[in-house]
């Protein structure tokens, strides 16, 4: 098969397509033949050393398709089965891969390959972020950087259909109108105006319960000043690079403020987790509450150009490989 590989940390042009032989699955494992394959910020993480993984060796977490070898002792799953996966192994960007049985979900009629592909790993990380991290309520606003971005759009649906008011950040005009078109309600350029001082004046200078941030760096000051005391800065992700060390002390001086860094795998420890976090984020798809958007397709071959243009932050909505 052929496989998109890494022999050592860097950037886009670290990522080479080769030929590969795929072992037989070990027992409870199942081989998955891909159809769509998920881009995600964890993706750029890994290829650049900032989340350490082995190499050389494979990249990429998410992808669906269908089964297509059983290992010995599953019994779970059939060949021909519809399928998805989102947290590893690695070795997504690839025509195929052995897979815990334990760690796929079985996907529905009313979601497609594309779809789940482009959904399981971003909209399981907006469900645990907006019902389990932070569980919103009706009548709340909140803060959500990178609402335009793959998790952004899903979370933003999600979180106005649990009754809040959704401010969210943005780095361009184009994506401003792009998140108005999904519910958002108030949409902030920050690159061209004051965003802090924007959601102070919405809040009528309260601030806001919760900050959800995966930009990092760029928006990790101005965010801790968007909330409100007591609130709680939820760090998902580092677009424009790694949250610079700080004294704890500063959370009490802006408010006694809480701070969280979760992680999916965390939320989706055991089998049971998965497959119940899958469930509700295929129920919102299915009654179109959560539209899935993908506005970005490139050749497996092209993963070095889909690369570049993630980190760019010029995309809008998802990314998919397709083998």
């Amino acid at each position: 098969m052929k496989a998109i590989r890494i022999a050592k940390t860097g950037g886009p042009e670290v990522l080479v397509l080769e030929d590969m032989d795929l072992p037989a699955p070990t027992r409870g494992q199942v081989r998955v033949r891909h159809t769509a394959i998920g881009v995600n910020f964890i993706d750029i993480y890994q290829r650049t050393g900032l989340y350490p993984v082995p190499v050389p060796g494979g990249l990429g977490l998410e992808a669906a398709g269908h089964v297509e070898v059983l290992g010995e002792g599953v019994t779970s799953l059939k060949i021909g089965d519809r399928v998805g996966y989102c947290s590893g192994p690695l070795g997504a960007y690839a025509e195929a891969n052995n897979v815990p049985a334990d760690r796929l979900v079985k996907l529905p009629d009313g979601v497609s390959d594309e779809e789940a592909a482009a959904c399981m790993l971003k909209g399981m990380t907006a469900q645990y972020l907006l019902k389990r991290t932070f569980p919103v309520q009706r009548g709340q606003t909140i803060l959500f950087h990178a609402i335009a971005g793959g998790v952004g759009l899903l979370a933003c649906q999600w979180a106005k259909h649990l009754g809040a008011t959704v401010i969210g950040t943005v780095g361009s005009d184009e994506k401003v109108a792009l998140a108005k078109s999904h519910g958002c309600d108030h949409v902030l350029n920050t690159r061209t105006e004051n965003w802090v001082s924007r959601v102070r004046a919405i809040t009528k200078d309260e601030g806001v319960p919760v900050v959800y941030d995966s930009i990092g760096k760029d928006t990790w000051s101005g965010s801790l000043d968007c909330l409100a005391v007591r609130g709680m800065m939820v760090s998902f992700g580092n677009a424009s690079g790694p949250v610079p060390a700080f004294d704890p002390g500063i959370l009490a001086m802006k408010g006694s403020l809480y701070l969280s860094r979760p992680s999916l795998m965390h939320y989706t420890r055991t089998a049971q987790e998965l497959q119940d976090t899958a469930d509700d984020l295929f129920d919102v798809i299915a009654k179109g509450i959560v539209k899935i958007e993908i506005h970005q397709r490139f050749k497996l071959a092209d993963a070095r150009a889909a690369h570049e243009a993630l980190h760019s932050r010029n995309t809008m909505g998802a990314t998919i490989l397709l083998p």
